[in-house]
């Protein structure tokens, strides 16, 4: 107890202590929301990777979909890593970085506003991330509260309000510099803790090759397979159309998630953009193919412990906290550190995103007009407080499992956002009707299903929202109104003539 202790108190002292620090890049609005868009590959790299996998994935996904799948749930990190990390970052760095600091825009909203000329548009995209970045918020705190509980029999509501507590200190104090430096420090924990824990709870089960061994002797209590062995160690698993879903969901829906397009604004300069790319690549295959990867071995470890004692259901948020209650005290101090870490860079990067569009796309020249900087930096402060409590008090009270709740905040805003942002970035075409089109049907879809429940999960309702919005947005842009040409040919040329002056300083280079 003691080594674990001791662990999270250097822990929390480091990430405040950064937050102290980084307090003199905080002094502007462009300073407090993107770090004066000068932050270097590495730490925008692991600020994305950090920001991206949390206790969501680690507890509640890895579990979950660990038991449905077996080992061929390692696919849902192989697609995270090269659908959620490389190619969004192929696709998307370049001219996300380049456009919006053309338009100026520091948020998601703003880009909207900006890009369509509409400030309806941007309204509606901050309410859009207001209400539903909330419950994602809310499930990051459930899933690491599950592991503490484990490790320190500490009552889950401690555990809720001490990290709030803390994640407020340093992102008030420091912004968007002290959450990248943090996150760089927490990614280096995640990446060193995810491959021990790995390493130990498979030599727990006599090793890999052992452990496979005993999987595949297990039959499959799902329809598709009638209850044969091996299910779980094939090459897709015994349910590959549901295990797609999951795919697309977590690896596509950070295409639209605002929260991870904003490092892209933040980036020093396009050349940081191949480096982050690399780096952000490799980490994903790291800790999301770990955390995946590990999952896949739950079967192994069924016990009453994991069951519900009332209905007799799989709890899937006790799976991996029971998969490591029997490791070494220094490794489950390591875990908890590590799923703490995973936790509260993305909780940070959530109330940092949800403030900043509150205060600079809702607030500002709506509510309040003539706003100073000052103003806009405190009213972000205080924001970053009142998410925190909303998150903490949903949190107290969760209606449902970790991945629903992810799954829900995901479909809503992946499906709304992904296919208006992606398409104004590359097409002049794109008319307002078709945003607010992929608007609706991606908020739609996913608000209808959780009443109606007409598609089997939250997970795939997600995935369908966002294939929805790609469908929608183009169809309704080609027979609604154009924007004004001039506008978007502007917007275009100045990204033509950077790439342009890029190459040719390369080429002297």
């Amino acid at each position: 107890m003691v080594v674990k202790v001791i662990l999270l108190v250097v822990f929390f002292a480091v990430m405040v202590g950064v937050g102290i620090y980084a307090r003199r890049h905080a002094t502007s609005v462009d300073g407090f929301v993107l770090g004066g868009r000068s932050v270097g590959p590495w730490l925008t790299a692991f600020a994305y990777g950090t920001s991206y996998f949390s206790a969501v994935v680690f507890v509640g996904y890895a579990g979950q979909f660990g038991w449905k799948y077996g080992i061929a749930s390692t696919w849902i990190g192989i697609g995270n890593a090269v659908i959620g990390s490389l190619l969004a970052w192929v696709v998307l760095g370049r001219r996300t970085k380049i456009m919006t600091q053309h338009l100026g825009s520091k948020t998601m909203p703003d880009f909207f506003g900006q890009r369509y000329n509409s400030k309806p548009l941007k309204i509606a995209a901050s309410v859009i991330v207001f209400v539903f970045l909330i419950p994602y918020t809310a499930s990051v705190y459930n899933g690491l509260s599950r592991l503490f509980e484990m490790a320190f029999n500490i009552p889950y509501a401690w555990c809720v309000i001490a990290m709030a507590v803390f994640t407020a200190l340093y992102v008030i104090l420091g912004g968007y510099m002290a959450t990248a430096i943090n996150d760089f420090i927490q990614g280096i924990i995640m990446l060193i803790g995810i491959v021990a824990v790995i390493a130990a709870v498979l030599n727990g089960q006599g090793g890999f090759m052992h452990a496979v061994s005993e999987m595949a002797q297990l039959p499959s209590d799902v329809a598709v397979t009638e209850g044969q062995p091996g299910a779980f160690t094939s090459f897709f698993g015994p349910d590959p159309l549901n295990l797609l879903g999951v795919v697309i969901l977590t690896s596509l829906g950070t295409w639209g998630l605002p929260q991870m397009i904003g490092k892209f604004y933040a980036i020093k300069d396009e050349k940081s953009i191949n480096t982050g790319t690399v780096i952000s690549t490799l980490f994903a295959v790291v800790v999301s193919g770990g955390c995946y990867f590990l999952g896949g071995f739950a079967r192994l470890f069924d016990s009453p412990e994991i069951y519900d004692t009332t209905s007799g259901a799989v709890v899937y948020d006790s799976i991996i906290p029971h998969m490591l209650s029997a490791l070494p005290d220094i490794l489950i101090g390591i875990v908890v550190v590590l799923v703490l870490s995973a936790s509260m860079s993305t909780l940070s990067s959530l109330v940092l995103t949800s403030s900043s569009t509150m205060t600079l796309d809702l607030i500002k020249d709506n509510v309040v007009k003539n706003m100073s900087e000052k103003k806009q930096i405190i009213t972000m402060q205080i924001l970053i407080i009142f998410f925190l409590v909303v998150s903490v008090v949903i949190a107290l009270d969760p209606p449902t499992f970790i991945a629903q709740l992810m799954g829900i905040s995901w479909g809503a805003l992946a499906g709304a956002f992904l296919a208006p942002f992606m398409y104004g970035l590359y097409w002049k075409g794109v008319t307002r009707a078709g945003v607010w089109a992929g608007f609706i049907s991606g908020v739609g879809l996913t608000v209808a299903n959780m009443f109606i429940g007409f598609i089997e999960s939250p997970i795939n309702a997600g995935a369908a929202a966002m294939v929805l919005g790609l469908i929608v947005v183009p169809v309704v842009s080609l027979i609604s109104p154009k924007l004004e040409k001039k506008k978007v040919d502007e917007i275009f040329e100045c990204y033509e003539e950077k790439v342009t002056i890029s190459k040719k300083r390369s080429l002297q280079e």
